[in-house]
């Protein structure tokens, strides 16, 4: 015959108090190495997954935008005028496309206008006279947009369209 025993309250109590340790020594410890990756990985990789609907980026090479986006070119920067090294001045406009449906990363394009005026001056500025003359537009598109992206959380420039880009002598 088998004898069957019940369990005592406490020895249930004391079960159930060690799986819930157990689950939450788990949770912390998962928490732990989830933050220590996180710290680890480099700023500019890409997402391990994402939540929500899917833009169809995640190939490389993808458009960021799909056929339905209302696509829109912001040019809320306006016309620059750098002065430059051999104390010329630049006239410049840039723009670039975005989606309009992304509410969030077109605050953060309205927000960050500033910033991006004062990335593409102190680019231009720097440059070296003889440099200006026969600028790489471009290397120096690339390289702005490197910069603007890196400033960027919630979304990607993909491209950037100069225009109005002129030069004014300053030694006539």
């Amino acid at each position: 015959m088998v004898k069957i025993t019940q369990a005592s309250n406490a020895e249930l109590s004391r079960i159930f108090y060690l799986v819930l340790l157990s689950l939450a020594g788990a949770l912390i410890g998962l928490l732990a190495i989830g933050t220590i990756y996180a710290l680890a990985r480099s700023p500019d990789s890409r997402p391990l997954f994402r939540l929500g609907r899917s833009t169809g980026t995640e190939e490389a090479g993808a458009s960021a935008f799909s056929p339905n986006d209302d696509i829109r070119v912001f040019s809320g920067m306006g016309r620059l005028r750098i002065p430059l090294s051999n104390s010329s001045i630049m006239i410049l406009s840039i723009a670039f496309p975005y989606s309009a449906a992304d509410v969030a990363f077109t605050e953060e394009l309205a927000g960050k206008i500033g910033e991006f005026r004062g990335i593409a001056s102190g680019y231009f500025s720097s440059l070296p006279a003889e440099k200006l003359i026969n600028v790489d537009e471009e290397a120096a598109k690339n390289e702005i947009l490197r910069r603007f992206n890196a400033g960027l959380r919630l979304g990607r420039i993909e491209a950037l369209y100069f225009s109005d880009m002129l030069i004014i002598d300053g030694n006539l």
